[in-house]
């Protein structure tokens, strides 16, 4: 039996998982983890079993927003800086 949430219930979820994230953006588990790790991803720790856990709609419009500025040419250093302002 799976345990993978059902696409429904992932877009109408407040939070997700990188996982979850990766089947709603299309971007790979290793490049999610590569923008979480930098800081440019920001995750909530439950505490119950310490899985970080995304905002849906807030991750999502982050993440299309590095890939922009990606296409833009802009290094991970010089999104880093865009994403602080």
């Amino acid at each position: 039996m799976s345990r993978q949430r059902s696409m429904d219930v992932i877009e109408n979820s407040e939070y997700v998982t990188i996982g979850e994230l990766v089947r709603l953006t299309n971007v790979r588990y290793s490049t999610l983890k590569h923008y979480t790790e930098e800081g440019m991803l920001p995750f909530e720790q439950a505490e119950e079993n310490l899985t970080r856990r995304y905002k849906r709609e807030q991750s999502i419009a982050q993440i299309q927003r590095i890939k922009d500025l990606r296409q833009e040419g802009k290094s991970i250093p010089e999104i880093k800086t865009i994403l602080k302002e």
